[in-house]
């Protein structure tokens, strides 16, 4: 029971600790559905390996797709004046994409649901120490390159192609929908807490989350990955939910006298 939970504990760990970041850029870009987008183009590209190859070529087919949806989000950052829409637009794309492929497949349903959100509690600890050192190697060159990278095309261009090679592992490990979870709700509410180092707010409440979604799915026989979404899901809505209130029956303050 322990290595189970303490392989999904280490993978949601190394799952936070680059995404936290990427999270909150995305908050601060507003475009929230950017990693739903890229994430499913990453697993369109994992279900024509699949399909045509029988995942032979599954990584790097799903890392071209993705590198492909970020640098078009990136071009259509610069000229679209419906961004949103695009990006959701190619979300669904990619999304009934993978379905019609995975639906001419013996197992193609299974696929369909490891896609969007797979067992982490047997995520392989191999493959785990892989994403890790593969996402300490992009912390560097985030380090390094994006906070010295002027405003424009250049750092935007950047942004989205780490971000990419992060969602391709992050969608073969856990699924499109668990990147998401983890990627927005802790970044969210870091966000609206809005004290202290945002980054280090959503590694700790991101940790505390995933560690009370692995316990509860693990108890109740829960699907793991679809567990860790609704743990932080709700979170982040209770926590949106309660700062909406605050701020209706806080006073408007009173004007001055004259």
């Amino acid at each position: 029971m322990s290595d189970i939970l303490l392989s999904a504990f280490f993978l949601s760990l190394v799952l936070l600790g680059i995404n936290s970041y990427f999270g909150l850029e995305i908050i601060r870009r507003g475009i929230i559905f950017t990693d739903l987008a890229i994430g499913q183009m990453a697993a369109l590209g994992a279900a024509m390996s699949l399909f045509f190859w029988e995942g032979a070529y599954l990584y790097p087919v799903s890392l071209a797709f993705a590198l492909l949806g970020g640098l078009i989000i990136a071009l259509a950052s610069r000229r679209s004046a419906n961004l949103e829409a695009f990006i959701g637009l190619m979300y669904a794309f990619s999304f009934a994409g993978v379905y019609i492929l995975l639906s001419k497949s013996y197992h193609g349903m299974e696929e369909f649901q490891k896609l969007m959100a797979a067992d982490i509690l047997f995520t392989p600890i191999e493959a785990i120490i892989q994403t890790a050192i593969l996402y300490a190697v992009l912390g560097v060159l985030i380090a390094l390159i994006h906070y010295r990278a002027k405003n424009g095309f250049l750092r935007d261009i950047l942004f989205f192609v780490t971000f990419a090679i992060t969602v391709t592992s992050a969608v073969r490990l856990a699924g499109v929908l668990v990147l998401f979870a983890l990627l927005v709700a802790p970044a969210l509410i870091a966000t609206l807490i809005g004290r202290g180092i945002p980054l280090i707010n959503a590694w700790i409440i991101g940790i505390g989350l995933n560690i009370l979604a692995i316990v509860v799915s693990y108890h109740f026989d829960f699907p793991t990955g679809y567990t860790v979404v609704f743990i932080n899901a709700l979170a982040a809505l209770l926590v949106s939910l309660g700062c909406c209130l605050r701020k209706r029956s806080t006073p408007l303050p009173e004007e001055p006298t004259a």
